[in-house]
């Protein structure tokens, strides 16, 4: 969750970024909160990119690049867009003292689905799969 707390600063803020004094509040988003917000921004993308009647029309909005460059040889050209469903049914996360995961599987309510989407580039040297998420924290600076 994003909260907000007064702290000084030693750096200049642009335009848009006025305050009185040197504390001032600024909002600070949770990693984890970060990423739940990104699943929902990459879900509602996915959405759109499934209902757009014109698919390249709709990436082309987005700004999703035709053609990247990997920096030591020809450019990759976007060929296709893969869209794949996830099903979370348990977690596991380091046990204290041991070499194993502590593993929970979830009851079937908290059984939660995900989708993701892959934007496949390639050229003759190379194929790269960029996922949606990460296009998508790129484009916000993250």
């Amino acid at each position: 969750m994003p909260h907000d707390h007064a702290h000084p600063h030693t750096h200049r803020h642009g335009p848009g970024h006025n305050h009185p004094g040197a504390d001032h509040l600024h909002s600070h988003m949770a990693p984890e909160d970060a990423a739940a917000d990104l699943q929902v921004l990459a879900g509602q993308f996915i959405d759109g990119f499934v209902n757009a009647r014109d698919k390249a029309a709709y990436l082309e909005i987005a700004g999703v690049p035709r053609e990247i460059a990997p920096g030591d040889g020809p450019p990759l050209k976007l060929v296709d867009v893969t869209l794949t469903t996830e099903w979370q049914v348990g977690t596991a996360s380091p046990s204290f003292g041991s070499a194993e995961l502590s593993y929970l599987p979830f009851p079937g309510q908290m059984v939660t689905e995900r989708m993701n989407m892959g934007l496949v580039y390639v050229s003759l040297r190379e194929k790269r799969v960029v996922d949606l998420r990460d296009f998508l924290a790129a484009r916000a600076g993250g």
